[in-house]
């Protein structure tokens, strides 16, 4: 077993490991320690998607105009902030791109927040959980562009002046490739930075102040979450601006 494999990890691979072993090598992947298939960033990921489906599937009978519940007016409140948020950013029908802003959001956010639980780690300390992300943004808003502009999305590579036009192609193909690229840094570095200095004063003072770093370490979770989301309302809007 890997030196602190957390013990959720360690279960998964007991039990699972051989589906896991058969899923990677059905793909070609192959492992450092074929023992130990399940990496904790995945089974952390899992555990936080199954926390959401019970979460939306217990929340959604519940539903109710006359009399909401304290859960329903916190994720009223999400959806009216995701929605200034988009309208903000200057998005014409933004509401048809909420759902995929609040989805990132609140995925990020529960990811970022289930380290604080004691044996448990953030999905996002691991840089393959964040340029999955990433990846994804990058699809969503090219894809939007297109479907917004059509092939006159493709005019945002040529430039202002056509003379310039090979120019400005690399650069705006290098401007693109590295918005995911600062997506996966950014997230992935500050989750891991946050979580190391929280467990080096676990580990110094182990009594009153990481209660402190606990507080920082949700309002990290926080920021964090909104930044990405915010990035993602900032690249759509660049898509399907019919000006840009």
């Amino acid at each position: 077993m890997p030196e602190q494999e957390p013990w959720l990890t360690a279960l998964f691979n007991e039990h699972l490991g051989g589906v896991a072993k058969s899923v990677l090598d059905a793909v070609g992947y192959k492992l450092e320690d074929p023992t130990h298939p399940w990496a904790t960033w995945m089974v952390m990921e899992l555990l936080v998607v199954a926390f959401i489906v019970v979460l939306f599937a217990v929340l959604r009978p519940r539903l109710s105009v006359d009399k909401p519940g304290g859960l329903q007016h916190v994720f009223e409140s999400f959806y009216s902030f995701f929605q200034v948020s988009t309208e903000e950013a200057g998005i014409h029908h933004g509401e048809r791109f909420v759902p995929y802003f609040g989805a990132v959001f609140i995925f990020i956010l529960f990811m970022n927040l289930l380290g604080i639980i004691p044996t448990f780690e953030s999905p996002t300390m691991s840089a393959s959980v964040t340029l999955g992300l990433a990846i994804c943004t990058f699809l969503f808003y090219n894809a939007a562009g297109v479907k917004a502009n059509g092939p006159a999305y493709l005019k945002q590579f040529l430039g202002p002046v056509l003379f310039l036009a090979p120019l400005m192609i690399i650069i705006e193909i290098i401007s693109h490739l590295a918005r995911p690229l600062s997506l996966t840094i950014r997230l992935y570095a500050n989750m891991m930075a946050g979580d190391q200095v929280t467990g080096a004063f676990e580990k110094v003072v182990p009594l009153l102040v990481p209660v402190v770093f606990m507080g920082l370490h949700v309002f990290v979770a926080f920021l964090q979450a909104y930044i990405f989301m915010l990035l993602s309302i900032v690249y759509v809007s660049g898509a399907v601006s019919h000006e840009h």
